[in-house]
Parts: C-alpha cells; structure tokens; sequence
C-alpha cells in the first residue's frame, strides 16, 4: 500500500486528498468554475500538481458533467474522462459507482455509473466502518443523504433525478444556493414578507451574517461581485427584502437570516425523513456529516434526530492537522481510500 491521490472534479470545485498507506495527510479545495471552460480545470489540475507527483494511484470521481459547459452527461463525463487519462495516463483509476474503479475505456463506456457517484464513493467508505449510519453530505450547492444498512450503500437512487424523487438528493448547499431558491418569504421584524426572486444574495451571505460559515469554504464571487464582509453581505440580503441594510439594526439582520437558515434547514429534514423512513435504518445508526456544511448539519439537524454524529474526518482517521478538510472533501478522501484497498 502506497500513496494514493483521490480527485472529486466538481462544476465548481476541485476537491483533492492524499493518503500515505492508507492514512489521509493532505486535502485542498481548489475553485473550479467549470462552467467558464476547461482553461479553469487545467489551472486547479496545476495547483493540485504537486500533491499528486508521488502518486502511485489517481482516483478520481466527478460531478462536473454536469456543468452546462457540456451538452449532456455523457459527453461531459467523455470530455473530463479523456482529459484526465491524457494527465495522469496508468495512474488514473476511475470511480464507477457499483461497479468499483475502472480506467479511461471503461469509464467512457459506463458514463451512468461514473457522473455524479460521488456519494457512492463515500457511502461505501462509512459502510465498510459502520455497518448502519446515515450520511448526510452538504456540500455548497447539494445536499446528500444516504443509507448505510447492513454494511451497504442502500442508496435506492443513481442519477440525480431519481435522487431528487427519493429524497436522498437536496438541491441546497452551504454558499452558492441562491437566497431566492431557499425560501419566496422571511420575517423582517416580526412580519412576514416577500422576497424578491431575483440573484441577489446567496446563502453564503446568510451564513456569514449568522456567523456560521467556515473559514475558507467561499470561494466564489458574490452575487454583485462586491467584498464579502459582514456589512456587504447584510446589504445584498436587504435586497431581497426589497429594503436598505440601513432599515434594519444588525440583530434584525441576524434574526432575518436566521429564518431564511432555518428554511433550508428544514428542506434537508424533510429528505432526512423520508430517507431513514424509506430505508428503516437502525434506530441507533449515526449520522455522518461530511462537506463543508457539516458543521452546521451537526448543531442543527443532527441534534433533533437524537442521533450520535460521527464527523467523516474522524471516521476516516485522517490525520489531526487535516480531519476538518477531510470532512469538507468526503468523496475525494473516500476514493483515495478505497483506491489504496485495490
């Protein structure tokens, strides 16, 4: 058992780990904007470069198929399969979801199975150490949960569609979710209003006003390209109230982002709900909160299931100077991991 790289090659990120047989020692979270073009790929490939140069194994897993820079999933997952393999040639292994790590040819065959398993990929790692849990993974613009019954993924979707339908898929995330696609109404000063349905404040700026958002994990520009400051943030979220940051003290504004936190909270509880009661997980399975909302996950959802939370750094025994990043960078650390299993 060697040194082992796991990639999670997001639309907006680039995750990264590296694991010394078998023991994490190295995690970065590199923008990415996908979107925007390949140029940016090949600009965080170049920054992740000199944690991968003793690599015996590239394991690598994505979601920025997704990323409307493509058409549609399959050539997404083509484009980014035959980039990689060209990059990293023998080392690279491609996670396929079910199916385990193949390389570039049977990746490209198995398009389905390698676009946006991530999960799985971290799913698989949690069972192979607690036969029953529940993982919920909230990144910065998706929420997972999924099943761990009986020392198996009990995932009952694949793709996103059928995740979305089952639950086990929030579109929600920590900083780039959209104020206007949390919640249409807020309390401002005791009344409920409106909000405008237009892109002009993030959960990113909610977090920052409640003082809930980790160091670091806001990589992306703001919704009006401005700072992100405290004060910058109360005055975009005054706009979606249709209001100055001046028409409210800065407890007003807390309390104001609160329930718009609260409301999204509640979207994830409703997928909680409906996936430990569709799967009749363990009465006493944990919960293992991963991605850079798992802070908030823990001090919020977690605490009113009752159940025990197992932090993903701490269940994947990632060294202590970097078991909080682990825990932001779930898949990238699982398909590092299972990668040095092989």
């Amino acid at each position: 058992m060697g040194i082992t790289a796991g990639l999670d090659v997001g639309g907006a990120h680039l995750k990264v780990a590296v694991a010394d047989r078998g023991r994490v020692t190295h995690v970065e979270q590199i923008a990415c904007p996908l979107w925007q073009g390949l140029a940016n790929l090949d600009r965080a490939l170049a920054l992740a470069r000199p944690l991968l140069t003793s690599a015996e194994t590239i394991a690598i897993t994505m979601t920025g198929e997704l990323s409307d820079l493509f058409s549609n999933r399959r050539e997404g997952v083509e484009t980014l399969v035959g980039k990689l393999d060209a990059d990293y040639e023998d080392a690279a292994r491609f996670w396929m979801g079910r199916r385990g790590f193949g390389d570039a040819a049977e990746a490209k065959a198995h398009h389905v199975d390698v676009g946006s398993t991530n999960f799985l990929a971290t799913a698989e790692l949690i069972a192979r150490r607690r036969p029953d849990a529940l993982l919920i993974d909230m990144g910065s613009t998706t929420t997972d949960i999924i099943p761990i019954v009986a020392g198996k993924a009990a995932a009952t979707g694949l793709t996103d569609a059928e995740r979305l339908e089952s639950g086990e898929l929030i579109y929600t995330g920590l900083t780039r979710t959209a104020v206007m696609g949390v919640t249409t109404a807020a309390l401002f000063r005791g009344r409920q209003q409106g909000l405008c349905r237009e892109y002009l404040a993030t959960m990113a700026d909610a977090r920052r006003i409640l003082g809930h958002l980790p160091d670091g994990v806001d990589q992306h520009a703001t919704a009006d390209g401005r700072g992100k400051s405290t004060a910058e943030s109360i005055a975009r979220l005054s706009r979606m109230f249709g209001r100055d940051a001046t028409d409210g003290s800065a407890a007003e504004w807390r309390e104001a982002a609160a329930g718009i936190a609260e409301a999204q909270i509640q979207s994830i509880a409703e997928g909680y709900e409906a996936v430990a009661r569709s799967s009749q997980l363990a009465a006493d399975a944990p919960i293992v909160v991963a991605g850079i909302g798992a802070g908030v996950i823990s001090a919020s959802l977690a605490a009113r299931s009752g159940r025990d939370v197992i932090f993903f750094g701490d269940l994947a025994e990632a060294q202590s100077s970097v078991v909080t990043a682990a825990t932001h960078c779930a898949p990238a650390v699982a398909v590092a991991l299972l990668a040095s299993q092989e």
